[in-house]
C-alpha cells in the first residue's frame, strides 16, 4: 500500500483512572487518523498505557495487590475509555507486552554497542509522580521551603547505582535537528522552549533503576531495571515490530505524528531523538504538544475535586457532542476550558439547532413530500451558488485546517457553509414550493441534500457515529430506492440546576 500515515498518542500513565485530559488527546488522534483516511492514506494508529515504573508499583503496594494484576485492572480503564470514544485504534499498546520488553532491551543493546551508555552512581532530585530527573536549577520552593519540580511536583534527594545515556554528546546535533527541521516539534512555543532548555547545555540521563523492580530488566545487568521513560518511549516502535524487519516497521516507520501532552514534551523532543539517534533509528517527522483541557479555568486535581470521569461526560451529553466541542471549543495546541453548560450550549446551538435541523428538516420534507426518493439538485443561479460555496468550504477550506491540525478553525469554517445552507432553506421555502412549484421544491430539495452530504463526509472524523448514520440513511436512497424516516442526530441537551454551576 502507498502513502502511508503512522499517529500515536503518548501511552497513559495508569496508576489512576483516565481523566478527561487522556479523553481530548484520543479523541484528537482518532479525528487525526480518521481524517488522514479520508484523505485515502494507509493510517495506523497505535495508543495504550506505560504500566512500569516507581509510581505504579507504589499504587499496586497500596492495594495489597501485585503490580502486574494493578496494570491489567487499570489499562483495561483506558482501553475502555478509547472504546467507549470510538477511537479507532490499530493497537492499543501495553508496555507490559511481551513484544515490548524484547523491542526494550533491542533499543538498549543497540545504544550500548554504539558506546553510548555507561555505568555510575545517581546522585540527584527525582520526582516519582513525574518519574523524572531535574537538575537544582530547575526546581522551585514550594511551601515551607519545600523542593519542587518545574510541574509543581514533590522531589526527593535519590542515590544509588545507575546505567547512564551520553545525552550530553547530542546537544549540537539535537540543535542541528530542530534548525534543519524547524516543524519537527510544534506549535511554535513549544519548539521555542525546547530550543532554549538544550542551548542550556544536557547533562547524561540516569537510564536504569536499582530501587524497585517493576520494570523492563536491564540486559546484562542484574537488578537494574530500566528508566521508565526510556521503556515507555519504545513503544513507538515496539507496535511495528521493532527490532524486526517486518512489513509494518518498512511501511510505517518513521511516524508522522507524535501526539502528546505539553508536559512530556521534553521526553518527546530531546530524550527520544537522542535514543534514536545513538540506536541508528531514523527519527519521527514530528512532535506536537498540545495544551491542558482546564475545568472551568483551573487545571484539574483530585485534591480541589474537578476531576471529571470522560465516559459519565459521554453518557450524559453523547460521545459524538463531546468530542465536537473538545474539538471546536478549544484552539488546538493551546490550553482550553470546559463545563457542563459550555458542552451543552455548543452542542445544541450547532450540532441540534443549526446542523442537526438542516439535515432532518431537509430530509424529513424529501420523505413527506418526494415518497422518499432523492431528487437532482437544482440548476438555478441560487443552487449553483450555495453548491460551488461548499465544494470550496468542504473540499479545500476544511481539509487545508484540519491537515495543519486547526480544528476549530476547520470546524468553524464548516458552520459558516451550515449557516448558509439554512439561509438558502429560509430564501427558498420548499414548503410553500410544495403547493406553488413542486418541481423548484424537489430541486431545492435535491441541492440540500448534496449539501448536507458533503457537509456530513466533512466533519466525519469529528463525529463519526453521528455522520455514519446520516450517510447509511442519504446513501440508501441514492440507488433509487426510498428513504425511511429520519429521525433527529442530535437531541437537545437539558441541564440540571446542579449542572449549571459545576463543571
Amino acid at each position: 500500500m502507498t502513502d502511508p500515515f503512522y499517529i500515536t498518542t503518548a501511552i497513559s500513565y495508569p496508576n489512576g483512572p483516565p481523566h478527561i485530559g487522556h479523553a481530548y488527546e484520543a479523541i484528537a488522534a482518532d479525528a487525526i487518523a480518521r481524517f488522514q483516511r479520508s484523505r485515502g492514506r494507509d493510517v495506523r494508529f497505535q495508543t495504550g498505557t506505560d504500566e512500569h515504573g516507581l509510581k505504579m508499583a507504589q499504587a499496586a503496594r497500596a492495594e495489597g495487590i501485585e503490580p502486574r494484576l494493578f496494570a491489567d485492572r487499570m489499562s483495561s480503564l483506558f482501553r475502555d475509555m478509547c472504546d467507549r470514544l470510538n477511537v479507532s485504534y490499530d493497537r492499543f499498546i501495553r508496555t507490559s507486552d511481551d513484544d515490548h520488553c524484547r523491542a526494550s532491551q533491542a533499543i538498549w543493546k543497540a545504544m550500548e554497542e554504539r558506546g553510548d551508555l555507561y555505568l555510575g552512581r545517581y546522585e540527584g532530585w527525582y520526582s516519582v509522580r513525574d518519574e523524572a530527573y531535574y537538575e537544582e536549577g530547575e526546581l522551585i520552593e514550594g511551601e515551607a521551603g519545600a523542593k519542587l519540580s518545574p510541574q509543581g511536583t514533590p522531589v526527593e534527594w535519590t542515590v544509588e547505582e545507575s546505567w547512564f545515556f551520553r545525552l550530553s554528546a547530542y546537544q549540537d546535533k539535537l540543535l542541528d535537528l530542530y534548525a534543519e527541521h524547524p516543524d519537527f516539534i510544534r506549535p511554535e512555543s513549544r519548539r521555542n522552549e525546547v530550543v532554549r532548555f538544550v542551548e542550556g547545555g544536557l547533562s547524561d540521563l540516569s537510564i536504569s533503576r536499582t530501587s524497585f523492580s517493576w520494570g523492563v530488566p536491564v540486559p546484562g545487568s542484574p537488578g537494574h531495571v530500566m528508566y521508565v521513560w526510556l521503556d515507555a518511549l519504545t513503544n513507538y516502535i515496539t507496535g511495528l515490530g521493532y527490532p524486526d524487519d517486518t512489513e509494518l516497521w518498512r511501511q510505517y516507520w518513521p511516524a508522522d505524528i507524535h501526539l502528546i501532552g505539553k508536559d512530556v514534551v521534553r521526553f518527546h523532543a530531546v530524550y527520544w531523538p537522542a535514543f534514536l539517534m545513538s540506536a541508528g533509528i531514523s527519527l519521527p517527522k514530528q512532535v506536537y504538544g498540545h495544551g491542558f483541557l482546564l475545568s472551568r479555568g483551573e487545571k484539574m486535581s483530585k485534591s480541589v475535586g474537578n476531576v471529571v470521569d470522560p465516559i459519565a461526560l459521554a453518557d450524559r451529553f453523547g460521545v459524538d457532542a463531546l468530542r465536537y466541542f473538545l474539538l471546536r471549543e478549544v484552539t488546538f495546541g493551546q490550553d482550553g476550558s470546559y463545563s457542563a453548560e459550555a458542552i451543552a450550549n455548543r452542542a445544541n446551538a450547532e450540532l441540534a439547532n443549526s446542523f442537526g435541523n438542516l439535515a432532518q428538516r431537509t430530509l424529513s420534507m424529501v420523505y413527506k413530500n418526494l415518497e422518499g426518493l432523492l431528487p437532482a439538485p437544482g440548476e438555478e443561479e441560487s443552487d449553483r451558488d450555495l453548491l460551488a460555496l461548499v465544494d470550496q468550504v468542504i473540499a479545500i477550506d476544511v481539509p487545508q485546517a484540519f491537515e495543519r491540525l486547526a480544528f476549530s478553525t476547520g470546524i468553524e469554517t464548516w458552520m459558516r457553509v451550515v449557516f448558509a445552507c439554512n439561509q438558502y432553506v429560509d430564501t427558498q421555502a420548499p414548503w410553500a414550493l410544495r403547493k406553488s412549484d413542486p418541481e423548484r421544491m424537489a430541486a431545492v430539495l435535491g441541492t440540500l441534500v448534496a449539501a448536507v452530504r458533503a457537509l456530513t463526509v466533512a466533519i466525519a472524523p469529528i463525529i463519526p457515529a453521528s455522520a455514519e448514520k446520516l450517510l447509511e440513511q442519504i446513501d440508501a436512497g441514492r440507488d433509487g430506492r426510498p428513504i425511511t424516516a429520519p429521525t433527529p442526530l442530535f437531541p437537545r441537551i437539558e441541564l440540571e440546576a446542579e449542572e449549571a454551576v459545576s463543571a
